[in-house]
Order: C-alpha cells, then structure tokens, then sequence
C-alpha cells in the first residue's frame, strides 16, 4: 500500500470516530435517607421526583429487621436488616407514582413522582 492510500484510511477512520456520538452522562437520582430506631421512621411520606430510567438509591440505618417494599410497574422487596449505612438501589421503568413502603411498621417511607 502506498503511503498516500495508507493516510487516506488512517484519515477516513479518524473522521468516523470522531463523528461517533458523545459517551452519554447519567445523572444521578435521588436518595432516600432512612432511619428506623425503636419503632420510628424517618422519614415519613417524603415526596420526590424522578426521571424514568434513573437510579433510585434507599440508603438505611436501621435497628430492627423489616422489608423494604417499592411499589411500581416491576415491584422490588429489598430485606432491611439491623444495621448501618445498608445500600438499595432500583430504577422505575415507567412514569407515575412509586410507593416504598415498610412492610413489618407497616408506614409509607416516600412517594416518589416518576416522570417521562
């Protein structure tokens, strides 16, 4: 191959990637602190917003075993066990309101407004 031909590809590729769409960025969701201690939630019917498709983090200090229940089109059960800083994370799939609720307390944690 001749080097003109050789820059010519070396060229043609540099331009195909270039044009190649960006990385796209996820932007993070939002994050539920919860605290259960001796029969008490906080929070309590917090209200939030999310995007369909973003991340949805429960972060959960706890001293009693319960169950987390989140109530959307693909119903997710996360087990809280007695302990600090226990990650859950879930995405909602489709727009409209997402319950999480505490099974065993039986209390409503947040309602999260999923929008398109």
């Amino acid at each position: 191959m001749k080097a003109y031909q050789w820059l010519a590809v070396v060229a043609a590729t540099s331009a195909a990637v270039a044009c190649g769409t960006q990385p796209s960025r996820r932007v993070a969701g939002p994050v539920v602190e919860i605290t259960i201690a001796r029969g008490s939630i906080n929070p309590t019917t917090a209200s939030l917003t999310a995007k369909v498709g973003q991340p949805i983090t429960l972060r959960v200090n706890s001293d009693a075993v319960d169950e987390l229940r989140v109530h959307s089109a693909a119903d997710h059960r996360f087990v809280v066990e007695p302990e600090i800083e226990q990650v859950f994370s879930f995405r909602a799939d489709a727009p409209g309101d997402v319950a999480v609720e505490l099974r065993h307390l039986n209390r409503t944690v947040a309602t999260i407004e999923v929008q398109p």
